[in-house]
């Protein structure tokens, strides 16, 4: 399967304020070319962190692209999505992987997946889209779900639109959150395929090199 990751972190990295609340960095421009992506893909994928923080809908909004609803998805190993949340709208089929149970939560369909290393295991969740005839997978966030599609070697491309913006603070979320490499043989190493200067930022296309990071 081939797998996306798409986010938007300011010139510093930071994808958020030091308190966790979101804050608008796509410019409208980026916003249209996020939607004409999401509507290309089989699947959407955010973990519960985002769920919780952003309540986002995952679908393909029309003023922006035509298309199809991706198949959403979301990580939430201990079944913290509430039950107002907006991915549970019936808009398009849902999947929600936790480490309880199977059936049904509201509208999305419940998968229950075994954990590694204290989170969801990828390739379990890989396997069980690709059941269900996803062949692209796109991965919006937040910061530890993209650490760990880029840990576990299952990221081929990236996208990262950069704000025209500083956000700063320490404890301020980044768009690489988690262990992070513990060894200089562990950075992720990129390709750089485009930069696009775009209103209110850049846009930045990498292909992620090779399978796995070293040593694992």
């Amino acid at each position: 399967m081939r797998v996306i990751i798409n986010c938007a972190a300011s010139v510093d990295g930071k994808i958020a304020l030091p308190s966790g609340e979101q804050t608008k960095i796509s410019s409208e421009d980026d916003m249209e070319r996020v939607h004409r992506l999401r509507a290309s893909v089989d699947a959407i994928l955010v973990g519960i962190g985002t769920v919780l923080s952003d309540d986002p809908k995952l679908t393909v909004k029309k003023e922006y692209a035509d298309g199809k609803n991706p198949l959403r998805v979301v990580l939430d190993s201990n079944l913290r999505t509430p039950t107002d949340a907006r991915v549970l709208d019936g808009m398009a089929p849902t999947i929600i992987f936790n480490s309880i149970r199977d059936g049904k939560y509201g509208n999305a369909e419940l998968v229950r997946c075994k954990e590694t290393d204290g989170f969801l295991d990828l390739r379990q969740v890989m396997a069980e889209l690709e059941k269900r005839g996803a062949e692209t997978l796109m991965v919006e966030g937040g910061g530890t779900v993209i650490w760990n599609f880029l840990k576990e070697g299952m990221a081929d491309e990236l996208y990262i639109f950069v704000g025209d913006m500083v956000i700063g603070g320490r404890d301020s979320p980044t768009m690489a959150d988690g262990e992070g490499a513990k060894s200089l043989d562990e950075i992720i190493r990129l390709r750089r395929i485009e930069v696009k200067s775009m209103k209110g930022g850049i846009l930045l296309r990498y292909e992620v090199l090779h399978g796995k990071v070293s040593g694992r």
